[in-house]
């Protein structure tokens, strides 16, 4: 049964199912391609006789290496679709051909072989003839780039799309700036009997809108560059908890204090980064200051930095272990009143003798003392380990004496410099 459904050139005799040229005069007569163009005549067939293409559907355009294997049939529905659709409505187009073909495999294989291709090469030119080049666009004209070219849709979700009444495909707003501005065109027309003055009057009514629509996207640019639709939306404030940002230091808040005047020529984002290139600036300077000392000490190699460092830390121990000697010698030669404000009480067996010489120059209470250092190394170890804690000391420590004791417990190597 398969073989009464194939179709057969009469002059070659192979199979002409895929395609074939049947005679519209001739009855039953039906050639292959490569008979057809060769011009077989056969019985009362003659080569100038009108023809009908008959396309099984199967037929590929492009020959069988051709990627996806594309038949005659999907490729005019493809051709339809593009001219129904227009480019670039690849959804429509993929249902238009098929269900067998995804909207990429259409994209892919349009611009593959229609404009990449072949053809494409041989249909557009690489150099568009009699180009029109418009010169009447000044930089800041109604027509110039920066009014005529978009800009890229605010990345808001959905939802808050309808609380402003933002259009993203067009980057406007249902209400805008100004939104009788249209009302001064909107009537407008050019006739012949119009007279000098009236025709410089309607030019007025122009230049009228045309300084609105400045000022609209000036206010639209200004929301953009100072992110004041997140800051409506209070997004900026959850991004800013929700980013671990650096710490901002005393000379930084001054210096940013004395720059204030130049808010008004940056944007924000503008000024952070002058800021952060700043800080990062001071970081490079402090690295190159620390790799200086490594090679006045002869060290040339990172590897060998580490050493440096372990002996630098048993240097400076071994110095707090020859003071706390003489110390102790000092006591042991007579000077055992030296502690004798608060020898007697509480905590002074838990601090050492160095602490003891503290709390006797700071004239601080030992239980004091000990309150006061758990809280700072405490505060330090949620700090290193990025747990953000607030600093309850007590009342009664002063800032010369938090200065004194952070001092110290630096010094002691209790806590890092840079936390201190």
């Amino acid at each position: 049964m398969a073989e009464l459904g194939k179709k057969y050139c009469v002059y070659c005799l192979a199979e002409v199912s895929p395609l074939r040229f049947r005679c519209t005069e001739c009855q039953d007569i039906e050639l292959c391609p490569e008979c057809f163009s060769a011009g077989a005549e056969i019985g009362h067939h003659r080569r100038y006789h009108g023809y009908q293409l008959v396309d099984g559907g199967r037929f590929t355009l492009w020959g069988p290496e051709a990627e996806g294997g594309w038949t005659s049939r999907e490729e005019q529905l493809l051709l339809d679709a593009i001219e129904q659709f227009g480019f670039g409505n690849w959804e429509d187009m993929a249902a238009h051909v098929g269900a067998s073909r995804t909207p990429q495999e259409v994209m892919e294989h349009y611009v593959s072989m229609y404009i990449h291709g072949n053809l494409g090469k041989a249909c557009i030119p690489d150099t568009i003839p009699n180009r029109v080049t418009d010169h009447t666009c000044p930089s800041g004209g109604p027509l110039s780039p920066s009014l005529t070219t978009p800009l890229p849709p605010l990345d808001i979700s959905v939802a808050e799309q309808q609380q402003l009444g933002y259009m993203p495909l067009r980057d406007d707003y249902e209400i805008e700036y100004d939104q009788d501005a249209e009302t001064l065109i909107s009537g407008l027309s050019v006739n012949y009997d119009d007279d000098d003055v009236e025709i410089e009057l309607k030019r007025a009514h122009v230049d009228m809108y045309v300084r609105k629509l400045r000022e609209r996207q000036r206010r639209k640019n200004i929301a953009r560059d100072y992110n004041l639709v997140p800051a409506f939306l209070g997004k900026d404030k959850k991004e800013k908890e929700r980013a671990a940002r650096r710490k901002v230091t005393k000379e930084e808040k001054e210096l940013r204090l004395k720059l204030r005047p130049l808010y008004q020529f940056m944007s924000c984002k503008e000024f952070d980064d002058l800021f952060e290139n700043m800080h990062k600036e001071k970081m490079l300077r402090a690295k190159i200051r620390e790799l200086q000392r490594y090679r006045r000490n002869g060290i040339t190699k990172m590897e060998e930095s580490a050493e440096y460092e372990a002996a630098r830390h048993k240097r400076e121990k071994r110095k707090e272990n020859k003071a706390a000697a003489a110390a102790a010698r000092g006591k042991e030669d007579g000077r055992d009143g030296e502690f004798a404000a608060i020898e007697h009480l509480p905590g002074f067996e838990l601090l050492s003798d160095r602490e003891k010489v503290l709390c006797s120059s700071l004239n601080l209470s030992p239980a004091r003392y000990v309150t006061v250092k758990t809280i700072i190394i405490k505060d330090h170890l949620q700090k290193r380990q990025g747990i953000p804690s607030k600093s309850r000391l007590p009342s009664y420590l002063d800032k010369v004496l938090k200065k004194r004791i952070l001092s110290f417990l630096t010094e002691s190597g209790w806590i890092s410099r840079d936390a201190s």
